[in-house]
């Protein structure tokens, strides 16, 4: 990939323009901007992380795996935030895999650098570990959103945050991948992208999913959307935006 250097100038991913110019301009000579095609794997389960990434227009998946081969997505990562946060931890390994879900590209830098940057204390550290927080807290709320709110809820929220990582009304995900993400049937996906269809809230046609109306779609996901929303803006010192898109 040819390297375009207003990327590391102004750089499009959220943590690594959150940095002190100071900060950032010791990790440019470490950053490589690296293609990330779709089902790329980034980590495995109990394997250890050699590189960490931090997305710019590409989607991020973090999922775990039953014995029997059944999949869940655990949250997703996208221009706001890192895949590989046990090296913020002091750790290499975690029991997740880490794949693309949606193709674009990202700054790749080696994981062992990462962890001397983190180890120096000073806002590099500061940053990340209040993204941990961040991302603890999405993970405790969408637990509970997992076990409490139905399924048209949690759609609605899905897409919301697809929506907000990409920056874009339109995606490309099949029902089938939605459904694994989800960790539910197929054709509970169906019922419920179909209740919000015919709400005129989305469209979906062979894969293409368009938001039409995403003040209804606010609306009618759970209120496990905001929250996140007003943790990663509260942690990550970003102000509320008109479409609730904050530090995303």
């Amino acid at each position: 990939m040819s390297l375009d250097k207003n990327l590391f100038q102004q750089p499009a991913n959220k943590l690594l323009a959150a940095l002190p110019a100071s900060d950032y301009e010791r990790l440019v000579p470490h950053l490589k901007l690296v293609s990330l095609p779709v089902k790329q794997i980034l980590y495995k389960a109990a394997e250890p992380i050699t590189q960490v990434y931090f997305p710019d227009k590409s989607m991020v998946s973090i999922v775990t795996t039953m014995e029997d081969g059944s999949t869940a997505e655990v949250r997703i990562v996208s221009h706001e935030g890192m895949v590989g946060i046990p090296i913020i931890l002091g750790d290499n390994t975690t029991t997740t895999t880490a794949f693309v879900q949606i193709a674009g590209a990202g700054m790749q830098m080696d994981a062992d650098v990462l962890k001397a940057e983190c180890n120096r204390g000073g806002a590099i550290q500061t940053l990340l570990l209040r993204y941990v927080q961040a991302v603890y807290s999405e993970l405790a709320q969408g637990t509970a959103c997992n076990r409490l709110h139905i399924l048209e809820e949690r759609l609605a929220r899905w897409l919301l945050t697809v929506s907000d990582r990409l920056e874009s009304e339109d995606f490309l995900l099949t029902q089938e991948f939605i459904a694994q993400m989800l960790g539910v049937r197929r054709s509970g996906v169906t019922v419920a992208a179909s209740t919000l269809s015919r709400a005129g809230m989305i469209s979906y046609q062979r894969g293409h999913i368009s938001i039409l109306n995403r003040e209804n779609l606010e609306a009618t996901s759970c209120e496990c959307y905001q929250v996140i929303q007003k943790e990663f803006a509260r942690l990550l010192g970003k102000k509320p935006s008109n479409r609730a898109r904050k530090f995303f």
